[in-house]
């Protein structure tokens, strides 16, 4: 049994998704973690430098800045995040704080683009130009069964996993940034036509068939997972994470216990900067 000093003193950040969270809470005991689990808004104001001293790494499972309750014409409404929020977050890319992002996580914080930049792509719950790009809202598919591949074998995220797992989880046609310092970790390794997703503007606006604007979905980018410098900070995005059974398998459970071990290690963080420098200068 892991001592609980020998335990990984994880920040959890959640609000704004459902989810299983006695679920997410029993993986995360079982990979080693003290998780300590704090809702939005009241995150916000704790995700600062002094306030996150005593913690490990953190994991962001929320999703802020959105308003599904807005008029159903405008959802969802984008909230800017606080001046506090953007303040402590930057002080933490600074300083290098490890962080781990999930799933949903990726569609946070739409109105402040410097966020998204930070995780390495989007989940756009409406059209957005990127790049310079128009780009359409982002799709979703519920419990597909499908395999990832392991991108490289080599990675401390990676270590110890087949070469491709099996899941059953909600699959993202989401924004992938065209961004060199993104290290690919994990590859979808199914074909999955885009038309089989659905409109995430189209759901939380409730449109139904031939109402409203049709959604032209963008071509699935394959690539499901991956590490990058985040400033100072080591930062993996694992999309897979939407339930319950996804929590309980074991080879997931084997890649976020290595995401949050690696993101909280001295390697991790060296790993950052010096990726970082060399993308910046």
């Amino acid at each position: 049994m892991t001592r609980k000093q020998d335990r990984i003193e994880l920040f959890v950040v959640v609000k704004g998704h459902a989810f299983s969270r006695d679920g997410l809470e029993a993986m995360l005991r079982a990979i080693g973690c003290e998780p300590t689990f704090v809702d939005q808004p009241a995150a916000a104001v704790l995700l600062n430098p002094e306030q996150m001293r005593r913690y490990d790494a953190l994991l962001f499972y929320d999703m802020p800045g959105l308003d599904f309750r807005a008029p159903a014409a405008e959802r969802p409404g984008f909230i800017a995040p606080p001046a506090h929020f953007i303040q402590g977050f930057e002080g933490l890319m600074a300083e290098g704080k490890g962080m781990v992002v999930l799933h949903h996580a990726i569609a946070g914080w739409p109105a402040w683009p410097r966020y998204a930049e930070a995780i390495g792509g989007q989940f756009l719950y409406r059209h957005a130009v990127i790049d310079g790009a128009p780009r359409a809202d982002s799709g979703y598919l519920g419990d597909v069964a499908y395999a990832a591949r392991i991108a490289d074998p080599e990675h401390p995220v990676t270590a110890g996993l087949p070469g491709r797992i099996d899941l059953v989880d909600e699959l993202y046609l989401q924004q992938v940034f065209d961004d060199p310092a993104i290290h690919p970790l994990l590859y979808l390794d199914d074909e999955v036509a885009p038309e089989r997703f659905h409109s995430a503007r189209r759901a939380v606006q409730r449109l139904g068939d031939g109402e409203g604007e049709p959604w032209r979905p963008a071509p699935l980018n394959p690539l499901l997972a991956w590490a990058k410098p985040a400033g100072n900070s080591p930062l993996v995005y694992i999309q897979p994470g939407d339930s319950a059974q996804t929590y309980e398998n074991p080879h997931y459970r084997q890649l976020v216990g290595n995401a949050v071990q690696w993101v909280a290690s001295d390697e991790g963080r060296e790993w950052a900067r010096q990726r970082s420098a060399q993308h910046t200068t």
